[in-house]
């Protein structure tokens, strides 16, 4: 996580342009227009502010990004999983949070925006977070996840999820929290990632994974959304600053359509070229940051039966193994085990667990949303 003040995150500069991609924030005062303080009107005072729970000033100055938030990112904080739930607790929490960004990373402040304590406090991280929610216009630029920390908000939870679910309290406060985010930045239920969609990390924990198409659920019902709004297929749009194991199955993809790519997990250059030139050769728009588009995504996964081998077999069984389902081994074979985790993960989100691989099912299996999961029933 390199990309905190005062460098700021690569995307935000590449995309807004260097002139202009943040706006300054001297201490914890953001330096807004009138228009967008005017703007400030939601009702937030069940989120504990950065004043409340005693957060010390900034290290140095703060910035907001100028390009639009487009998602949310959710993390566990790989903390003790407590019984004290009290709010005392929690703030406790956002202080020692805090203390390690500030003190062990070297960051400007705390990483995330959003804390969620195992009693369900809620509890602003990033000074300026709170306001930036009540605008709803612009985020903080962040610390939680590089390559992404100019547009997507970073909500940490407290505990450790790789083999533990989350209390109730806990996931009770995150929808609300999701939901208010969703209205306040005109976002979907469809566009909640977990940390590993983006980088190489065990967060946000393979049990609390499990909870994330009931939780888009949840946030779904709470907004009213009408299911002919959710697109079939919401990709997780990775690009050339991102890493981790969708990354590493883009380049199984790519490596499998004849491209001398290493399979690495690391966005090089070798990628790069290999998905501008796939964008190229399918008459699909090339992507200036090697991005893969949802076009990029769907010609380049191919359908797999109960007799398919190789590379895209070995692609499936690396995903499955990193979401949790550890007995899956990288063989290439498309084995009994290999088929029933996939048909396990179809079930989570809404999908015809046939143990075929679809290009839904393909969507769900990288960290995509699809519109199966909103289903009733």
């Amino acid at each position: 996580m390199h990309f905190d003040h005062p460098e700021l995150d690569r995307r935000t500069l590449l995309r807004a342009g260097l002139g202009a991609a943040a706006v300054a924030v001297v201490g914890s005062e953001l330096a807004l227009p009138g228009a967008a303080r005017a703007a400030a009107g939601a009702d937030l005072d069940w989120i504990i502010s950065c004043a409340e729970w005693g957060a010390r000033p900034p290290a140095d100055p703060l910035s907001i990004s100028a390009i639009a938030t487009n998602k949310i990112i959710v993390h566990h904080m790989a903390f003790p999983n407590v019984t004290d739930y009290s709010e005392e607790h929690a703030k406790q929490l956002a202080r020692d949070c805090q203390d390690l960004h500030l003190d062990g990373n070297k960051w400007s402040d705390t990483g995330q925006h959003f804390t969620v304590s195992r009693g369900g406090y809620v509890l602003e991280g990033r000074h300026g977070s709170l306001e930036r929610l009540a605008a709803g216009d612009r985020q903080m630029i962040s610390a939680h996840c590089p390559g992404e920390n100019g547009r997507a908000i970073g909500i940490e939870n407290e505990g450790t999820y790789v083999s533990d679910t989350p209390p109730q309290q806990l996931l009770d406060s995150l929808v609300k929290l999701c939901t208010t985010i969703c209205t306040q930045y005109g976002l979907h239920a469809h566009d909640i990632f977990g940390h590993w969609d983006f980088r190489a990390t065990l967060c946000p924990g393979a049990t609390f994974y499990r909870e994330f198409p009931a939780l888009r659920r949840r946030v779904f019902a709470a907004l009213g959304t009408d299911l002919a709004d959710v697109p079939a297929r919401r990709w997780p749009d990775i690009w050339r600053f991102v890493g981790g194991p969708v990354v590493r199955v883009a380049q199984y993809l790519l490596a499998y359509r004849g491209y001398p790519v290493p399979v690495t997990g690391v966005f090089d250059a070798n990628t790069v070229a290999a998905v501008q030139d796939w964008q190229y050769r399918n008459g699909i728009p090339v992507d200036v940051d090697a991005t893969l588009t949802a076009p990029t995504w769907e010609t380049l996964a191919p359908e797999l039966g109960k007799d398919a081998t190789g590379v895209p077999v070995s692609a499936v069984q690396f995903m499955l193994n990193s979401k949790g389902y550890a007995e899956v081994a990288v063989t290439g074979e498309y084995d009994h085990v290999t088929k029933k985790a996939l048909q396990d993960l179809q079930g989570l989100h809404g999908l015809d667990p046939n143990g075929k691989v679809g290009t839904t099912t393909w969507c769900a299996l990288v960290g995509g949303v699809v519109r199966q999961s909103f289903r009733e029933g």
